[in-house]
């Protein structure tokens, strides 16, 4: 990992993180049956989001359910996970789809060796909730931006509601590799305080609520 992105606190946490979601990969899809109510807005929404986009990079694409909506918009995309297991099953999704236009790669957002400002758009979805270092990853999705290039970054909600709360809660008790939990007002104020600009707003109900956000670094 890049010394000057990430808190030295975090690798250990990092790393557990990456061994919870290699053991749960094979289930992930089984979870997004429960937890997935707000997906198909999302989808819609990040698939406008990067319509005639040149180039998508994609950072926790997970077994490539955001991917296949990015795909279909964006000339190329990039999607990557930082869990082989995970990429595994992105790889098979993408297969089966018959997409051309998409690169599956292992990647970790905190050490993304990809050409910095090579992209128009990064989405990283369901992620920044379990970062350890929140600050730094956004700061890795900075440098992989070109000038004026835009972020999108919907985000479960684990304080939007008491049964948001609950869930999270339960969550917790198996292991779930959380870091923080927001409501949609505490995202949007997070990524401001990194000096994100939020372009567009949206709270999307379900078991737990997904804040969506688009944005660009105003500086």
């Amino acid at each position: 990992m890049q010394a000057d992105l990430v808190h030295p606190d975090c690798p250990k946490q990092h790393d557990l993180s990456r061994a919870y979601w290699d053991r749960h990969a094979p289930r992930y899809d089984r979870s997004m049956k429960i937890l997935g109510g707000p997906m198909p807005r999302t989808l819609q929404l990040a698939a406008e989001a990067v319509r005639g986009a040149e180039r998508v990079l994609e950072l926790a694409a997970g077994t490539g359910l955001v991917t296949l909506a990015l795909a279909r918009e964006a000339r190329w995309v990039v999607a990557t996970d930082y869990s082989r297991a995970m990429v595994s099953l992105l790889e098979k999704r993408v297969r089966a789809a018959g997409l051309s236009n998409v690169e599956c790669r292992q990647a970790d957002i905190y050490a993304l060796d990809l050409e910095p400002g090579s992209f128009d758009v990064v989405v990283a979805a369901n992620v920044l909730h379990l970062l350890p270092d929140l600050e730094g990853a956004l700061l890795a999705m900075r440098r992989m931006l070109r000038p004026g290039g835009r972020l999108v970054l919907p985000t479960f909600c684990h304080e939007e509601t008491r049964l948001a709360r609950l869930a999270s809660r339960i969550l917790a008790i198996t292991g779930f590799p959380g870091q923080r939990r927001f409501c949609a007002r505490s995202l949007q104020d997070a990524l401001q305080r990194v000096g994100i600009e939020v372009l567009r707003a949206e709270t999307i109900p379900g078991l737990l609520p997904i804040g969506y956000v688009e944005g660009r670094f105003a500086r």
